[in-house]
């Protein structure tokens, strides 16, 4: 089907985008099923069922996904030793300067700051503080969170709690998707490094996708480099792209 109309066409066929996260999306599925006709593994009139195990095929034969090595294993073991520990524990206290949409984000940041330095200054405070001004439920136990290991909380606020060993009072703000936080980690209890053989498979499995979302990329963008694509600017950055 031709179109001249202004939408997307691939080779001169019209994409409906319809039913795809994106108009991108339908145009890369648009170039792997012209590329599995043109193979041979799937005939021009074939099924929506039929195209996307033919586009399996396509990818299966034509990008190559090497498997992680050992030794690139190791290395990233070795250079993210941190990230391989089970058990680590910390004992949290928090005061949240909520963030709500349409929320005065700078007037938010400002007393959330001058109330840091109030409790830094003063570590007597914070329970206090928390009670009268943490927009967390915790703050009627004087901020208290308990006990917090990995995977328990959103990434931006276990990245904090987890960056170094320091203790006591964050003499920064933790920023995240709820807002700002005043943090104490009052304790500590490490947890045990993994061993490389326990991780390895696991280690292997990340790298193997890694490089499997950059051989997709620049399968696409070859395909995409040879064909005639009009109506959008087609630059798959991410393997979202092919679905």
């Amino acid at each position: 089907m031709n179109d001249d109309s202004g939408g997307i066409v691939v080779n001169g066929v019209a994409v409906d985008s319809a039913g795809f996260p994106s108009p991108a999306v339908a145009a890369v599925h648009e170039l792997l099923r012209q590329r599995a006709v043109v193979i041979g593994v799937l005939e021009p009139s074939g099924n929506d069922d039929a195209t996307r195990r033919a586009i399996d095929q396509v990818l299966d034969r034509e990008v190559s996904i090497p498997s992680a090595t050992d030794e690139e294993c190791r290395r990233h073991y070795d250079m993210h030793r941190d990230s391989f520990r089970s058990g680590d524990l910390v004992f949290v206290r928090h005061i949240l300067f909520q963030v709500t949409p349409g929320s005065p984000i700078d007037r938010v940041r400002a007393k959330a700051e001058q109330t840091l330095a109030k409790v830094v200054a003063n570590p007597g405070t914070f329970e206090e503080f928390a009670r009268t001004l943490s927009n967390c439920s915790s703050g009627q136990h004087g901020g208290n969170l308990g006990q917090i290991s990995r995977g328990e909380t959103v990434p931006e606020f276990e990245q904090a709690l987890f960056r170094d060993s320091w203790i006591g009072i964050a003499p920064r703000l933790v920023k995240t998707r709820y807002g700002f936080h005043i943090v104490s980690v009052d304790r500590r209890v490490e947890g045990q490094f993994l061993p490389f053989e326990v991780v390895r498979e696991h280690i292997a499995d990340a790298l193997t996708m890694r490089v499997n979302q950059t051989a997709l990329r620049q399968y696409v963008r070859l395909l995409a480099s040879k064909a005639d694509i009009r109506g959008i600017d087609l630059d798959p950055a991410t393997t979202s792209l092919v679905q």
